[in-house]
């Protein structure tokens, strides 16, 4: 039985709290660009630096890079980009769309959006042609063919072609890695499902170089590295899983491929995440035999040299942005209350707001003590302070952003210097001192813990 499809839902919540917003909107908008608004740039980042701190900050054996989006033409040559990186398309002459002809079956009709293309009977389809999916631009103030450049379509390249220079500098010994985060273009026939396939988007990529012979355990020790930590964003164990490249899907130069999909639900059902690639010494070796350059590894201790083995991993924020909205995407009945509440149940690390704040009521010194503890709060983390509205609008505004912690100035906190905090997931309040609210708030988000309960209370 498929996952119920929430996307519509989304793309209207996303907007309406600030997530995601269609790019140059008054113009328009422009096909499958998106710009992150207020909530998405933090949610983003947040992942970003999740991602940044298990592969880099965390590890002795794998250095960051930040390589640039502009490379020499060659190295597009050297990769198989310029030749291989195409995508099969066909025209139809009827309704003037254009689709992947090896995705017909994932696309939809234009006149009719319940059949596939070339199903409907005044499909007229084309015979495939190949198109490079790569972006093509000129470098300098002539528009030549000798100007030509492209906007990467990824960044491993960068970390390919940087492999001695960061070696070197960093002293590192073979197994280590290089990881970066960055943009990258891909002019795709078919983009779409809001930002789960992009022109535009970003890449978190790790190449990590290994010794030849002892790759194919380096690859089963990623593998599960890396699903242990999707599943530690708080995304559902049964909506994770594993599928393996067979020989129609594996790149000519891999020895193994495994990508991690997730269930996002409806039609799109279960897609890639992630992938976890042994790329053997293809891309070294080629950029070794285009550059004239030795790209070799020299084992002092063993007294020999080697083109090391790449095993990569390869993920995308957006499209895990994607999956964290749809996996914390809920729909909730609350007791004593009409109209329910729609709420992201998002891991509290990860949400873009820790904590919101409110006032009761406008008098009292209610709203003067709120926002002193705002304030005081935003030192350590990204709060909202909200007076506008009842109690019960305020917090559902919180649910609906992520807010795991909602902090309550009542007509006791000022009695006994204190404000409530509610949690987001159970709905249940604990009293605490002003003084303690961000240490308490802290220890929380310490645990990480993916849920937003009053459990958490007792280890705090």
């Amino acid at each position: 039985m498929p996952r119920p499809d929430v996307m519509d839902k989304l793309v209207s919540l996303a907007k309406r709290r600030g997530f995601v917003f269609q790019s140059s909107e008054i113009y328009g908008g422009l096909g499958s660009v998106w710009d992150y608004g207020p909530l998405g740039v933090e949610l983003k980042r947040n992942l970003q630096e999740r991602w940044w701190h298990a592969m880099v900050r965390s590890r002795d054996d794998i250095e960051g890079l930040d390589s640039a989006i502009l490379m020499h033409p060659r190295v597009w040559e050297a990769s198989g980009h310029v030749a291989g990186f195409m995508d099969p398309l066909v025209d139809c002459k009827a309704c003037k769309g254009r689709f992947r002809a090896d995705k017909l079956a994932d696309a939809q009709c234009l006149r009719k959006p319940s059949k596939h293309p070339g199903d409907h009977a005044e499909c007229q389809l084309t015979e495939p042609r190949l198109f490079n999916l790569m972006f093509k631009t000129h470098i300098g103030p002539v528009e030549d063919s000798a100007s030509v450049i492209y906007l990467r379509p990824e960044t491993a390249q960068g970390s390919y072609v940087n492999f001695l220079n960061v070696q070197q500098a960093s002293r590192q010994k073979v197994p280590f890695g290089i990881a970066q985060i960055g943009k990258a273009f891909r002019n795709e026939i078919t983009p779409g499902n809001f930002i789960f396939r992009t022109r535009e988007f970003e890449q978190m990529e790790m190449q990590f170089f290994v010794e030849p012979g002892t790759d194919a355990e380096w690859f089963e020790r990623w593998k599960a590295a890396r699903m242990e930590w999707h599943r530690a964003l708080g995304l559902a164990d049964d909506r994770l899983h594993f599928h393996q490249h067979g020989p129609t899907e594996l790149a000519h130069y891999a020895r193994a491929a495994f990508d991690i999909e997730f269930d996002f639900g409806g039609s799109l059902g279960f897609q890639e995440l992630e992938g976890i690639h042994n790329r053997g010494d293809y891309d070294l070796g080629r950029h070794q035999e285009f550059s004239g350059k030795r790209l070799e590894y020299v084992d002092q201790a063993a007294n020999r040299r080697y083109v090391p083995t790449v095993i990569e991993t390869a993920c995308g924020p957006n499209r895990t942005l994607l999956a964290l909205l749809v996996n914390a995407y809920r729909e909730e009945a609350v007791p004593g209350e009409e109209e329910g509440r729609t709420v992201l149940r998002l891991h509290p690390a990860l949400a873009p707001i820790k904590a919101g704040v409110f006032p009761l009521t406008k008098k009292d010194g209610q709203p003067e003590m709120a926002e002193r503890i705002a304030a005081d709060l935003r030192r350590t983390f990204p709060v909202f302070y909200d007076d506008a509205g009842a109690i019960g609008r305020r917090y559902r505004r919180q649910d609906e952003a992520g807010t795991p912690f909602g902090i309550t100035v009542d007509g006791d906190s000022a009695k006994h210097d204190d404000a409530t905090i509610r949690f987001r997931d159970d709905l249940k309040q604990i009293r605490v001192g002003t003084t303690r609210l961000a240490e308490t708030i802290a220890a929380f988000l310490r645990s990480d813990r993916a849920t937003a309960d009053s459990t958490l209370a007792a280890g705090a």
